[in-house]
């Protein structure tokens, strides 16, 4: 007979970071939401959190950006875990902490990755029926992504993926301090209405195997730039670090620059940080596939 399955009494997890190597808005719905159309990546930096089985919910928050944060509904990790452990129709509680590590507002999908982080560890802790990309969905159009483990074409709101194969690559990431609300960056496009065409996917491919200039775009940027000007020196800042294919990631404020190899990444990171040290500034690999590691 098989070995009953046994489950975790406790786990923690990785919950990495975001980036879109590409992102076109191709217009408004009729349902007032966004047409995306964007090429998202995980990244090798996020945050980390820890899951105990406890008669209540509850979480702290800790790390260099976890100081202030919410711990009750306002944070969408105290909301994954409530809808995961109502669609499950458990009478249980967990004990959660958020080591933030990301900074806030800074387009890396750091919330959205929490959010999937908590989903899968509560599936792991409290196994039942419960549909995770459904119950991911209704708390952000992000959300989904994280479930993939891998590089996704993103389309409609960005719950419709494809996985991608990408060769290897490492960016150099950088933020200088600035929070952009994505709400904000999607109004100042929509005021000006500067949509863009679907993303050239064979063609960032390509580019990206030769170490080449990528011929991606970011529908958002040229609206954030013209409201901070900082986020614009910190695009000037990575290419000065001899990083090729500078954008924005997400709605911002982190942007990056893609590097040569691991040792341009490193060597980039150092120079940007040492230029910058207010600023927060990481090397970081792409995932090509699942990067959460959990352990009791």
């Amino acid at each position: 007979m098989p070995e009953p399955l046994t489950r975790p009494e406790a786990l923690t997890l990785f919950a990495p970071a975001k980036t879109n190597l590409g992102l076109s808005v191709l217009g408004v719905r009729p349902d007032g939401y966004h047409e995306l159309h964007s090429l998202m990546v995980p990244l090798s930096v996020g945050d980390e959190l820890s899951f105990a089985p406890a008669p209540t919910l509850t979480l702290a928050c800790t790390g260099p950006y976890g100081t202030g944060l919410p711990t009750d509904g306002r944070n969408l990790v105290y909301r994954a875990a409530r809808a995961y452990l109502d669609a499950a129709g458990l009478d249980a509680g967990v004990q959660i902490t958020l080591n933030k590590q990301l900074p806030l507002a800074s387009g890396l999908g750091g919330g959205s990755s929490d959010a999937a982080t908590t989903l899968q560890a509560l599936a792991q802790l409290f196994p039942a029926g419960v549909n995770l990309p459904a119950l991911a969905l209704s708390l952000g159009a992000d959300v989904p992504f994280f479930l993939t483990g891998g590089p996704a074409l993103a389309e409609g709101v960005g719950e419709r993926l494809r996985p991608v194969a990408l060769p290897p690559a490492w960016l150099v990431l950088a933020n200088p301090g600035s929070e952009v609300s994505a709400a904000d960056a999607y109004r100042w496009l929509d005021e000006t209405a500067e949509f863009g065409p679907t993303l050239n996917l064979p063609g960032i491919i390509t580019a990206l195997q030769g170490g080449r200039e990528l011929p991606y775009f970011n529908s958002l940027q040229s609206g954030v730039l013209r409201r901070h000007p900082e986020i614009e020196a910190t695009l000037q800042a990575l290419a000065d670090a001899g990083l090729h294919s500078v954008l924005l990631s997400g709605s911002g404020a982190t942007c990056f620059g893609v590097a040569r190899d691991a040792a341009h990444a490193q060597a980039a990171a150092a120079s940007v940080q040492t230029a910058q040290p207010g600023w927060w500034v990481a090397a970081a690999q792409v995932l090509d596939g699942p990067s959460r590691a959990g352990h009791a």
